[in-house]
């Protein structure tokens, strides 16, 4: 037994893992990244304006004007001969190819003291900027007439919101 002795003392002593350095512990490098992408603006040309037109009241109704800038009259109002209406427009620029979202309000036109109430359709829900980072959509809407409303001119604003989806 003496001769098994120092051969089992010379093997734990060199194939022990609880005494070695090595192979209780590692490290490895990771990585990390960022991507700081462009803003997104929103722009409104000065010329553009949602444009409703020029129309008689009668008993009142409502003018609507598609995204594409068509205008149509319900009820008792009438355009007059010649009239022009226009859809509103906006610009938009920031992270090239990214999709966004479109929100438009509603609002109010005003002459004096009277009010006439308009809602806003935005030409999409949704849109994605070009490979050079730009867009651009129109926006329609709805004025309801009322039939007490003096004549003259009325204007008013509304808001248009975009945001990356």
């Amino acid at each position: 037994m003496n001769k098994l002795f120092p051969a089992a003392l010379i093997a734990l002593t060199t194939a022990s893992p609880a005494f070695a350095g090595s192979g209780n512990q590692s490290t490895a490098t990771g990585t990390a990244t960022a991507t700081i992408v462009a803003p997104i603006v929103l722009t409104h040309p000065a010329i553009a304006s949602l444009n409703f037109g020029r129309f008689t009241r009668g008993t009142g109704g409502t003018v609507t004007v598609t995204a594409a800038g068509a205008g149509s009259v319900g009820s008792d109002v009438t355009f007059i001969p010649g009239t022009t209406t226009a859809a509103d427009s906006f610009t938009v620029a920031g992270d090239a190819n990214r999709s966004y979202s479109i929100a438009t309000t509603g609002g109010n036109v005003t002459s004096g003291a009277t009010s006439l109430a308009f809602t806003t359709t935005p030409s999409a829900a949704t849109a994605a900027l070009s490979a050079t980072g730009t867009g651009s959509f129109t926006v329609g809407g709805t004025l309801t007439v009322t039939a007490t409303a003096p004549t003259g001119a009325y204007s008013g604003t509304y808001t248009a919101t975009v945001a990356y989806n």
